[in-house]
């Protein structure tokens, strides 16, 4: 019994210890609020790589958090709003900017969508306008087909009137 515990007990402490993340170092805002506000603009605009529609402004991942200090660091150093964002374009894409910058990469992201909706709604317009087209007459062998369908629904129709059964199926509750 003890050792059906232990084996239990086992992998159970094992995912508890892997689970375990440790907490994410708190951010030391800049000393100068100028800069500290330049820093909170950009991290509003800088998409977290873990969470992919969260601001790192707003994000709790341990990566939000390195990537906070990094722009934190370079602000500080000097950096200009630009050559941030160019380098974390450089390290994790034009997907890092909720605003990535418009360029023939990006065209499609860009333009897109209006593309589509000005070729949707030209499509609707070209349809509406276009004349109904006039259904050619049908053959004689057509008519004659369609004839004899007409005359075999009109018989089954005739039979079913004509029917002794009250309707109802027998043994069913469905009606007609």
């Amino acid at each position: 019994m003890r050792r059906l515990k232990i084996l239990l007990a086992a992998p159970v402490l094992a995912l508890m210890l892997t689970a375990a993340e440790p907490a994410a170092a708190p951010d030391r805002p800049l000393s100068d609020p100028a800069q500290e506000a330049r820093a909170q603009a950009l991290f509003k605009d800088v998409r977290c790589v873990v969470c992919q529609h969260e601001a790192i402004a707003d994000s709790p991942a341990g990566v939000a958090g390195d990537m906070r200090r990094l722009i934190r660091e370079q602000i500080a150093a000097g950096a200009s709003d630009q050559a941030v964002r160019q380098d974390l374009v450089r390290r994790f894409g034009d997907y890092v900017l909720f605003t990535p910058p418009v360029r023939a990469g990006t065209w499609l992201l860009w333009f897109g969508p209006f593309v589509l909706v000005l070729l949707a709604g030209g499509t609707l317009i070209l349809r509406a306008r276009r004349r109904p087209t006039e259904v050619a007459p049908l053959s004689p062998e057509e008519e004659r087909r369609l004839d004899e369908v007409l005359a075999n629904e009109t018989l089954r129709r005739d039979l079913d009137a004509t029917s002794p059964h009250d309707g109802r199926l027998s043994g069913s509750t469905i009606e007609r």
